[in-house]
């Protein structure tokens, strides 16, 4: 035992005394005691470092910044997913691991990319079909919105390709409904068709 103990009195050096000593109250043994040295003293002498006093790493290996632990997925599951990956990502932990990680981000990403994508292929698909009939994909929409005509741009694309009699009963009713969308002259070869 230390001879010298700055700050309370250590619980292990009640206990010695005898039990007919009282105890001190647990707030006071959250002040940790200085050594000789001058530095934190808890490891020796095998004193337990209290909850509010311990001090974390950032990042530790196995640790996020919160502390709490990382879920490691297990070899079996991320050989899994790195199947038909080129060269050692798929066979080496590590590589696979870091390149599982990556894909995955990808892959989140582009699940909301893919709607995007879709609605501007829709968008292109409808505008091809409009202007066969002399009107933009503007006007077009803004005759469908005050007719409230409530088709959707899927719809409407599937309409264009694949029912074009039905497409153009719809620009006709477009045009009515917006005075913008007159017909426009076609020139050159478009006229001659």
């Amino acid at each position: 035992m230390q001879s010298t103990i700055a700050g309370p009195l250590e619980l292990r050096s009640l206990t010695a005394l005898g039990p007919s000593l009282p105890l001190p109250s647990p707030s006071l043994s959250l002040i940790p005691r200085v050594s000789s040295t001058g530095g934190d003293d808890w490891a020796s002498d095998g004193a337990i470092r209290p909850a509010l006093c311990r001090r974390r790493a950032s990042t530790r290996s196995g640790e996020n910044y919160s502390g709490d632990p990382v879920r490691k997925m297990n070899k079996g599951k991320i050989f899994k997913l790195a199947k038909g990956f080129r060269g050692r990502a798929k066979n080496c932990i590590r590589i696979a691991r870091e390149r599982v990680e990556k894909a995955l981000q990808y892959s989140y990403r582009d699940r909301r990319n893919k709607k995007r994508d879709m609605r501007s292929l829709w968008i292109e698909r409808i505008n091809a079909g409009t202007r066969l009939h002399g009107v933009n994909y503007g006007n077009f929409m803004h005759g469908l919105m005050k007719e409230n005509i409530q088709l959707n741009r899927k719809v409407l694309s599937e309409l264009s390709m694949h029912e074009p009699y039905s497409f153009k009963a719809l620009v006709d009713v477009s045009r009515t409904a917006f005075p913008g969308n007159r017909p426009v002259k076609k020139e050159g070869l478009a006229a001659i068709l």
